[in-house]
This record gives structure tokens, sequence and C-alpha cells, in this order.
């Protein structure tokens, strides 16, 4: 039996992984790469900052920032292009050293490489689709960055490489570079020609073939490793499971559950998940390290689980100082003298409903912060269109529409706690079902009946409802009396009689709050004269109180001989 279980685990744990790497895949797909120059105008304006009388943007190489350029705020009639739009430029220059460019779609480059390999049979590196056509890759040291003077005198850096005649002009050093550096334009100009490159070089690099391969095969080594200790994390944690399940079962009293022995075993059930799941965040983070240019993305995708972790500490301390707000509020009105002493156990049975109702909408409130808070720090969110924003509003409100439903339960619910239709413990009808109230949920109330089944009553279908034992409890006490019976004035002085005895006895009279009342005859029919008694006693007393009461009633009305409803006149003959 153990093969196939590891089996199990095993194929799960590799579907989660192929899962996890086209999730990324995918993702990876949709985001902007870092030297990419024809990203959008709009993405790019994100990136610049206001930096005194400068506006500065931020220049990448394979996604780490490199320099930063600038240009001034005020009196920008001649001051050139923006300090976001230079970095556009500037970052697709760069990157024509580094970065293959594909201009071409499959179909295309197919057709390329059979009209130039089959049918022309021209060089490889001349060609669009799958060459060199503008000479600017190859080896790292064939790179020089050199600063050349122009003729209008502004310095520029250009590129020279081997075997390109003419250098590839990078950027422009303006007069707003230099004064928000602190330098001249010569000594910045020499500044960033050392430091473009040094990391061009380690840029090209990086994208040889050789380079890609080693990575890729240093980063599946180390998945594979990781994939090995997340299957026996799996497994581990699976076997604990088990052990504690069958301990539970087998355990005779609730104190050998809550021994030192499985509290350590929960604690170390709890601490292999979460190594799963750090495991499974480092393995998508290598993933993601292992495509050119992603390094940031890797380490923010490495640093979320902290970011998320230190989100949940300041999110379970704003809920803890909420909920003893809540407590002080709480208390402060239970304890309040102005409240009637008969009120008093009825406000304190609101306490506990209003307090476990506030902890679960605390709870709610805390879990939904929190997962927007998670969902602003996913890159590419925070620079989302308002388009998009207005798409997902759309999208709330028609799941607002398909669980109307759910809205509609936590409004009545709302309104059943802050109105006191019922709390834990009274005894309600709801429509037509009779039972104690268990549990008052935010969607639902569970009601448990008399023969201890538990039945889940939606908060909005209430729509009769009942409450037996809200501050006080009464019940109206029928006494059926034969319709033959011609002794009615002396059957009434009788129940009135045996009333005041029962109210005036210590053990019948504790849960009375006032003595029993007798109405008189309330219904006559051809089976029955009613009499008519009302017992109104404290909460959930008044069953116990008629049960005593018509035991007397009945015992007295049988010694004076007057007959009941239904009552046959019969001999008995003793065995």
């Amino acid at each position: 039996m153990a093969a196939p279980r590891w089996n199990r685990w095993l194929s799960l744990v590799i579907s989660m992984v192929i899962c996890l790497v086209m999730a990324v895949s995918v993702g990876l797909d949709f985001l902007p790469s870092a030297a990419a120059a024809d990203q959008p105008e709009d993405a790019l304006t994100k990136a610049a900052e206001p930096v005194g009388s400068f506006e500065v943007a931020p220049v990448h190489i394979l996604g780490v920032p490199a320099i930063s350029v600038a240009s001034p705020v005020v009196n920008q009639q001649d001051a050139g292009p923006q300090a976001t739009q230079r970095a556009a430029v500037i970052e697709g220059n760069l990157s024509l050293l580094y970065q293959p460019r594909l201009l071409c779609d499959q179909g295309e480059a197919i057709a390329e490489a059979l009209l130039e390999g089959l049918v022309l049979g021209g060089p490889e590196k001349q060609r669009l689709c799958s060459g060199d056509p503008w000479s600017v890759l190859g080896k790292p040291n064939d790179l020089r960055v050199e600063v050349a003077s122009r003729r209008d005198g502004s310095l520029q850096l250009e590129a020279r490489l081997q075997g390109r005649p003419m250098p590839l002009p990078l950027l422009t050093v303006t007069e707003a570079d230099a004064q928000l550096h602190g330098l001249s334009r010569a000594q910045l100009a020499s500044r960033w020609r050392q430091l473009l490159q040094r990391r061009l070089r380690h840029a090209r690099l990086t994208e040889q073939p050789s380079q890609v391969w080693l990575r890729l095969k240093v980063t599946l080594v180390i998945e594979l490793v990781l994939l090995a200790c997340v299957s026996a994390s799996l497994w581990l944690w699976g076997r604990l499971r088990r052990r504690l399940r069958d301990r539970q079962k087998g355990a005779r009293e609730y104190r050998e559950l809550q021994s030192s022995r499985a509290q350590l075993l929960q604690g170390v059930i709890r601490l292999l998940f979460l190594a799963v799941l750090v495991q499974l965040v480092l393995m998508v983070g290598l993933a993601v390290a292992a495509v050119p240019g992603q390094i940031p993305l890797a380490i923010t995708v490495l640093l979320q689980p902290l970011s998320i972790l230190s989100k949940v500490l300041g999110i379970g301390l704003a809920a803890l100082g909420l909920r003893l707000l809540v407590l002080f509020v709480l208390r402060q009105w239970v304890s309040s003298l102005a409240v009637p002493m008969e009120e008093r156990a009825r406000r304190e049975q609101r306490y506990h409903n209003l307090m476990q109702a506030s902890q679960r909408l605390i709870d709610l409130a805390c879990i939904a912060v929190l997962g927007v808070l998670v969902l602003l720090d996913i890159p590419g969110v925070r620079e989302l269109t308002v388009g998009a924003w207005l798409a997902g509003g759309a999208l709330l409100g028609g799941l607002a529409i398909a669980f109307q439903g759910l809205l509609r339960d936590l409004v009545a619910g709302l309104v059943a706690l802050l109105d006191d239709h019922y709390a834990v413990g009274d005894v309600v009808e709801i429509n037509g079902i009779t039972g104690e109230v268990v549990d008052v949920g935010l969607l639902v109330t569970e009601l448990r009946s008399a023969d201890q089944r538990v039945v889940v009553v939606a908060n909005s279908a209430s729509q009769q409802l009942l409450n037996h034992t809200k501050i006080r409890s009464g019940v109206n006490v029928v006494i059926p009396l034969a319709t033959h019976n011609t002794r009615l004035d002396e059957a009434l002085a009788l129940i009135e009689d045996e009333c005041g005895i029962f109210a005036a006895d210590p053990t019948s009279s504790a849960g009375l709050l006032q003595a029993p009342c007798v109405r008189g005859v309330s219904h006559v029919s051809p089976q029955a004269v009613e009499i008519s008694v009302l017992l109104t006693t404290r909460t959930g007393e008044q069953w116990a109180a008629e049960r005593a009461l018509l035991r007397r009633l009945v015992v007295r009305l049988q010694e004076a001989g007057i007959p009941l409803a239904g009552s046959v006149i019969a001999t008995s003959s003793s065995p």
C-alpha cells in the first residue's frame, strides 16, 4: 500500500509544479520586457518620478536599473524630450546590443529560412528573422563604449562593435543630467561610459547560448532537488495527519487530545505545511530567475512570502485591537445600570451573541483587506489602467447580482442581531420549525430541535418568526372539560383554588413571574368545554410549569369527580 500512496503524492506534486511553471510562463509572456524599445508610453510614464526641478526616469539593462536620465520640469519649451521618453529610447538602443530582436513570426521565419537556405543560398548572419542584420550582437569583449563630441558641442555615448564600421549611438548627456548628478557633462559621460560598458558586456555574456543552457541546467537540477524535498514533506505531512486522525479516533477523553504530544504533532504538521509552501515559492522564483532580464521579478516573488507574512501580522494585530475595542464597548453596554433588572439576563444573552458576530465580522473584514493588499503587491496590478479597474468593478457587480441571495442573507443576519430578533439559547419557531438557537451566523441560523436534529435556516428565509423565550416566557394552559358536565362553576372554583395553591408552593412557583391567571371558558365545541389558564414564567420555564400545573389540575378534578373531555364511565375489575 505504500507504493500507490507514494505514486499518488508524487503525481500530485508534479502536477502542481507543471501548473506553476505554465502559470509563470504565461505570466511572463504578458509582462513587459525591461529592455524592449517598443513599450507603450503610458507604461513607461509610471516609472518617472519628479525629483525637485527634474523629472527622473531609470534606464534598465536586463531589468536592473543602470543609470537615471533627467529632464527639467519647468520651462520645457526648448528642453527636448521628457525623461520617460528618453529612457524608452535609451533602453531600446541598449537592448539592441544584447537582446535578439524577433521581428518576424514563426511562419515568416520558416519562409525566410527556406528562401535563403534552399533557393538563394544567402549568408545566415544577414537574415532578418534569425540572423544579425544590424551587426550588433556578438561576444562580450567585442563591445566598447566610447564618448564622442558632436558638432553642436554635446557629448554622446556610442558603442563600437567588431565587424561594424559605424558606431551605434546610445545616448546624449544633457545639461539636466549633469546638473542632477552634480558633475560636468564630461565627467558624467566618463562615468556612464564605464558603467554601461561593464553592464552591457555582462548582458551580452548572459545572453550567450552557452550561458543560457548552463543556467537552465543548474535551474533544472535545483528544481528537481526542491521537488524531491516537496515530495518528502508532503509524504511526511500526510503520514503525520493520518497518525493524528487515528489518535483522535482512539481517544477516550478530550484531555488526551490536549496532551503535549498531540499538540507537538499538530505543530509539526503546520510547520511541514509551511515548508511545502516555502519550497513551492522557491521553485517558482528560480524558474522566473532562469529567464533573462527577470531577476528583479524573481526577487520580488521570493520576497513575496515575507511581505505577506508582515501583512498578516499587521492585520492580525489590527484585528486583535478591534476585538479588544469591541469587547470593551460591549462590556460597558452590558453592565449599564440603566437596564431594568428583568432585562439584564436578556442583555447578557445578547452580549455573547453580539460578541460572536462581531468577531466573525472583524475576521471577514481583515481577510478581505489582506486579500486586497496581497493583490496590490502582485507585479503589474498597480499599473493597471482605469479601464481595467472599471472592468473589474463591472465583474464584481455581476458577481454581486449572481450572489445576491448571500448578500440578502448577510443583511438579514445583521438586522436580526442588531434588532434582537433572537439570540443563542432562545427557543424559536421559524416557518413552523421549532428548536433552540445554537448558532447565529452571518448567513444562516442553526436550530436544534427536540429530537436533537440540527436545522439550518437561511437568515433571509424567516418569513414568520415566533420567539418563545425573549425576556420572559408564557403558555396558555387549556383544560378540556366534558360537554355534559353540569358542575362548571364548581370546576372553575376548583381550578382557581388549585392555581392559588400552585402559586404558593415554593417548589412549583420558583419559575413563575406572577400567579396563574384563570381566564375562564375560552372555547366551547361539541367535543369539550375548554378552560384557559395563563402562565407567565421566567425564560424557558413555561413548559415545565405547564406540565406541573396540568398534573395537579387533572388529579384535583378526578378527585372531585368532574369529568374531562372524552372521559367514559366504566367499571373496572381487579385481577
